[in-house]
């Protein structure tokens, strides 16, 4: 308990930690290689390590768009975003489904505006242990420690709002936007047509699907390519609750004069620390449009931390490996057992704090072994982000050797087995790793902080059978059903910044970047 929810409200992703998450993308791109290709000096010991918001992956291909000559300036970056998310995990013993539905509206500093809502759907395994604080069980004192193990697809569509270009971005993107809440309008309501003539089959569907497309906008956005999705998601938690408990006096009936015992009748309580490890695999192999025929797998390891009851306090760090590879070049060389040969490496870091208001808490009542407990409750927090980017186009093949050399272990240790884009603008030392030196001589390196305001609320319920040990307690749902809505909105904020090519002495200056400042976010 202490080691999940201490070291997640503490933020704190040791070395070993990232040696494992190196170590882990590794096994997760070759799996036919085995472990032990893998695991060399001082990697070996990285294969414990547990797998954010951070880039999206994207494949193939790097930007070669240099508007102020600097080849080392990305071409644009992510002004702001609105997200929603709506989450239904259903669970039936240890057997869990869960279904969510994603919309996010971005707002890029080029001008262009980008539409997405994917589905994501998954199935696994889950199982909790829980334990009473000794001293305070009669208090609803607990700890309860949980893991979950899920597996599935997403499908969904991405749109481009370009339609609007001049040498003014300002006035690209505030067009190009007021054409994505168009069109997100016409989304909503030609769901909300196919769901009405779902429970009344005489609806005239024709004339509401009409007066739906008449709120697109006169400029049809850009469809984003055919994506074929995989995820699966490895997730530990930890909380630690207090309240009150409920408790018969033991005497009943005709036996009145006597007593067993009180008896546990139910309790009240509410979720003062808490705490989750989110690894989240996913593979995309792009079918259509400029990525055709890339594959890109998408590794986060996220680590997020609540505490408090009323007033709470909130952190969240992330890492991401993201690296693409020639579909069919990759798909052949599994097959032959050979060497890969990546195109592309993202490195992507973030860290989020923030506090807020908001409440998390159940009721349940026992019946014997069997309990039923109802939960909720909802918030809202204030935070800020720090999002670093590095990013690597491998159009050489001893660049691409490096890459994949250090994804499976073979090179030479480093200090840091998951380099930080920071460390990676300063000058390397005697000891630096190939892909250190290579992501200072030639990454893309980039430095952002956003504000955001995240809403939210939760409601389940749940049905469990339990048998209890002394202070423990182990149990299984018999059925449980979970309801959680995200509305989350960040704003690029401060002063954002790339790295510049190497100097006298080596090091890369981190200077204003101007394919982002000139452009500033619309309020939507």
């Amino acid at each position: 308990m202490s080691l999940v929810v201490a070291a997640i409200v503490g933020l704190s992703v040791p070395a070993d930690t990232a040696t494992g998450l190196k170590t882990q993308v590794c096994r997760i791109i070759h799996p036919l290689s085995g472990p032990e290709a893998c695991a060399s000096g001082d990697y070996a010991d990285g294969g414990n390590g547990e797998g954010g918001e951070g880039g999206d992956g994207e494949g193939g291909g790097g930007d070669t768009f240099v508007p102020n000559g600097d080849p080392f300036e990305p071409a644009r970056c992510l002004l702001s975003q609105d997200q929603t998310k709506d989450t239904v995990v259903i669970q039936v013993v240890f057997v869990k489904i869960s279904s969510s539905e994603t919309v996010k509206l971005q707002q890029w500093s080029d001008g262009t505006v980008t539409l997405e809502r994917v589905h994501d759907n998954a199935g696994g395994v889950s199982a909790s242990i829980s334990a009473g604080i000794p001293g305070l069980k009669d208090w609803g004192g607990s700890a309860k420690l949980s893991g979950t193990y899920l597996a599935g697809s997403g499908s969904g569509g991405q749109w481009l709002f370009n339609g609007h270009k001049s040498d003014n971005p300002q006035a690209d993107l505030e067009a190009n936007l007021a054409d994505a809440q168009k069109f997100a309008a016409y989304l909503r309501q030609n769901e909300g047509c196919r769901y009405q003539s779902g429970y009344n089959p005489g609806a005239n569907m024709g004339a509401c699907q009409q007066d739906a497309a008449s709120k697109k906008p006169d400029l049809e956005p850009e469809l984003a390519p055919d994506v074929d999705i995989t995820k699966t998601t490895t997730e530990a938690s930890g909380s630690v609750s207090f309240g009150g408990k409920f408790k018969s006096n033991g005497k009943s009936g005709k036996d009145a004069g006597k007593s067993d015992g009180p008896k546990d009748l139910g309790k009240i309580s509410g979720e003062v620390l808490s705490g989750t490890m989110t690894e989240d695999v996913v593979v995309m192999r792009h079918n259509t449009g400029q990525n055709a025929g890339k594959i890109t797998f998408i590794y986060t390891f996220t680590v997020k931390g609540t505490a408090g009851v009323i007033g709470q306090a909130t952190g969240e760090r992330m890492q991401q490996v993201a690296v693409t590879y020639d579909a069919a070049a990759y798909d052949q060389e599994e097959e032959d057992g050979a060497a890969h040969h990546p195109e592309k490496l993202v490195i992507t870091t973030s860290q989020e704090a923030g506090e807020g208001s908001g409440f998390k808490g159940e009721a349940g009542a026992n019946a014997g072994p069997v309990t039923i407990d109802v939960g909720g409750g909802g918030g809202s927090t204030e935070s800020e982000i720090h999002t670093e980017s590095a990013e690597l186009v491998l159009t050489d093949d001893a660049d691409s050797t490096a890459v994949e050399d250090w994804l499976r272990g073979n090179g030479d240790p480093a200090k840091n087995p998951l380099p930080s884009p920071s460390d990676a603008a300063k000058v390397p030392g005697p000891d630096a790793s190939p892909l250190e030196r290579l992501l200072h001589d030639k990454g893309k390196l980039s430095r952002l902080d956003y504000k955001a305001n995240t809403d939210w609320w939760n409601a389940s319920l749940g049905i469990g059978f339990g048998v209890s040990a002394g202070q423990f307690s182990l149990g299984f749902k018999l059925f449980g059903i979970e309801i959680t809505h995200e509305s989350k909105t960040q704003t690029i904020t401060g002063d954002p910044t790339y790295a510049t090519g190497p100097k006298n002495g080596g090091a890369r200056p981190w200077v204003e970047w101007k394919n982002c400042t000139q452009t500033k976010p619309i309020p939507t």
